[in-house]
């Protein structure tokens, strides 16, 4: 587990993935340096870590991270990623693995529900995650998520080096996942929370960020995207106007955006009425996300800086 600041309940992630009831296995932090801010709650709760030192060049404090971890603990069977800012169950570890003793596994992965804690934008978070989880269903649309990612040892043990010079982790591994025509196994039963109490800012920099990422691992996702979106959004308007101005049929244009509504909805674990709201306008934040993140340059993760028009680091 990569570790850089002090995530909302921090501490309680920490217990959550100490205290899995699956016991062959060694729980290891990585942080930049001892000046750590979270280093406080790491010892506090007795947990072991290690300061990062890989060396490479471009790669994001993640990577190295990573790189490091993998580096000085290579006779491990398995790795299993984690996030900071996740909180699991405690048959985690056990989901997260098993799919690999299929001898086609390259990884397994899944991906987190978010957990609003306060505010508005913390429950559009709530639903812009939904999108995720249906990349995951589908075997086309599949990726490796970083936050909760197992893979065997002989995955990266002739490829590190090549995985220490990306920005993205996800991407990196689901590269070389493929690469190896190995498959992704996606576990839905190992889905973390991720505790968010996010406000306007924290949100937008955040769907920005995630939206860049995709993007520039694959231009396509802004062309699907766009298609996608402005399909739909023109049909919700056209619906609208010819419905109220010309005749109440053309209001049957709608049952697209309601059907897809419900599926927003149907995935919450509690509905408001704000929830409502939120798939009802969802679209129209996607679609800000990719105009904003096709321009982008750079993206801010974890307090650093990273250049994205590089693809090759991604």
């Amino acid at each position: 587990m990569p570790v850089r600041g002090i995530d909302y309940s921090l501490e309680k992630n920490l217990i959550s993935v100490k205290n899995q009831e699956y016991e062959n296995f060694k729980f290891l932090c990585v942080v930049d340096s001892e000046e750590e801010e979270a280093l406080k709650v790491i010892k506090k709760l007795d947990i072991e870590y290690i300061t990062s030192s890989y060396k490479c060049d471009k790669c994001s404090g993640k990577v190295r991270a990573i790189s490091t971890a993998i580096q000085l603990y290579n006779n491990y069977e398995v790795y299993l990623l984690a996030d900071s800012d996740i909180e699991v169950k405690k048959n985690w570890i056990l989901n997260m693995v098993m799919p690999l003793n299929q001898e086609d596994a390259g990884l397994s992965t899944t991906f987190p529900y978010f957990y609003p804690k306060n505010g508005f934008w913390a429950q559009i978070k709530e639903i812009w995650g939904f999108v995720g989880m249906g990349l995951m269903e589908s075997k086309l649309t599949r990726f490796g998520w970083g936050g909760s990612l197992a893979f065997k040892h002989e995955l990266i043990s002739d490829s590190l080096e090549f995985f220490s010079e990306h920005v993205s982790d996800d991407t990196a591994l689901t590269k070389i996942c493929k690469q190896k025509g190995k498959k992704i196994y996606y576990v839905d039963s190992a889905q973390p929370d991720i505790n968010s109490p996010d406000t306007f800012k924290v949100f937008a920099e955040w769907a920005n960020r995630q939206t860049a990422l995709s993007i520039s691992a694959s231009p396509k996702v802004y062309y699907y995207g766009l298609l996608f979106y402005g399909a739909y959004l023109f049909l919700f308007f056209s619906a609208i106007l010819m419905g109220v101005f010309y005749n109440p049929l053309y209001f049957l244009f709608l049952i697209p955006a309601v059907m897809y509504i419900y599926n927003m909805v149907r995935r919450l674990k509690h509905i408001k009425p704000v929830n409502i709201l939120g798939s009802i306008i969802l679209p129209f934040i996607y679609m800000t996300n990719l105009i904003v993140a096709k321009r982008m340059k750079k993206i801010t993760w974890r307090g650093n800086t990273y250049d994205i028009e590089d693809k090759n680091l991604l």
